[in-house]
């Protein structure tokens, strides 16, 4: 259990940390290119496209960003394994406070008092889960479970696509809510896959669920940049905990047999209500503040103006 803690603050740092420099780098790319003049940089709806999305993944503040990815990959990978998926999931949902604190000074954002007031219902609701968490349950080999956890992805990930090239500027949120989906997804196949313990590598690579974390984590960084490229670093950052928390959190309960404490479980649920209510609301926040500040910067020029 406490291995698997330390691993999900880990998790959550390098996650919280890696948002905040990877919007840096887009916003450095994006304004770069517009310094030169560069066209094809959004499609017609103000969604980012591929080669500008692969322009900022390349500079190095992102680099470095992906790799406090890899590292918070690593601790979401030991974590799933090792404690209940929604202690594991919610955890990372801390790295709300990690991105708004770095977002300050790294990216000059001015958070509210709601803001605020979000973010420490997420604490809240973290230090509620820790009391309440019991005994993480074990895998699954059922077929159906790992074959379902893999058609389920590929499908998020197309309609993900669809709907985010047709909202285009106005996507952030749901690009970062399946990227979210797709990182719980890729925690519900780090739990279930077989080959793990004991290594057995033939076994490993024709698991569908193997598959599944391959894919997942590749979607769902693309869809984060993207979601990074498009809106608030904390409003993305916030639909993504809430799509990497929810649907683990009730498979792991419901087919993996994670448990509470005995007695507690209103006191788990509470805790993840309140994990998921704060999380949207940074959300909301996050994406109401990126679009009243350049409304604010607009007046400001026209006041000097004039």
């Amino acid at each position: 259990m406490l291995i698997g803690l330390i691993a999900a603050f880990l998790a959550c740092v390098g996650y919280g940390a890696g948002s905040v420099l990877q919007a840096y780098a887009a916003r450095r790319s994006a304004d770069a290119a517009a310094a030169r003049g560069a066209g094809g940089q959004v499609t017609e709806t103000g969604a980012p496209t591929v080669a500008s999305t692969v322009a900022a993944v390349l500079t190095v503040w992102f680099i470095v960003g992906s790799v406090l990815d890899v590292v918070g990959f690593a601790g979401n990978a030991v974590s799933a394994r090792l404690i209940p998926l929604f202690l594991s999931q919610t955890i990372m949902s801390a790295n709300l406070i990690i991105t708004a604190v770095l977002g300050i000074f790294v990216l000059g954002i001015r958070l509210r008092l709601r803001d605020w007031l979000a973010i420490c219902t997420v604490i809240l609701a973290l230090a509620v889960l820790g009391a309440a968490a019991g005994h993480e349950g074990g895998g699954s080999d059922d077929p159906v479970l790992h074959w379902g956890v893999l058609i389920a992805l590929v499908a998020l990930f197309a309609v993900s696509q669809l709907v985010v090239r047709r909202l285009g500027s106005r996507g952030a949120v749901a690009a970062g809510l399946a990227a979210g989906m797709l990182f719980g997804a890729l925690a519900i196949a780090v739990r279930i896959v077989q080959g793990i313990d004991p290594l057995n590598i033939p076994t490993l690579l024709t698991d569908p669920a193997a598959w599944t974390i391959a894919i997942a984590g590749i979607g769902g960084f693309y869809l984060h940049t993207v979601a990074l490229q498009l809106g608030s670093v904390n409003g993305a950052t916030a639909a993504l905990v809430v799509g990497e928390t929810v649907i683990p959190g009730i498979i792991g309960v419901l087919l993996l047999g994670d448990t509470s404490r005995p007695g507690l479980a209103w006191l788990a649920i509470l805790g993840f209500v309140l994990a998921i209510g704060g999380a949207v609301a940074v959300a909301v926040f996050g994406n109401a503040t990126q679009l009243e500040t350049p409304r604010a910067e607009h007046q400001e020029l026209a006041d000097h103006r004039g």
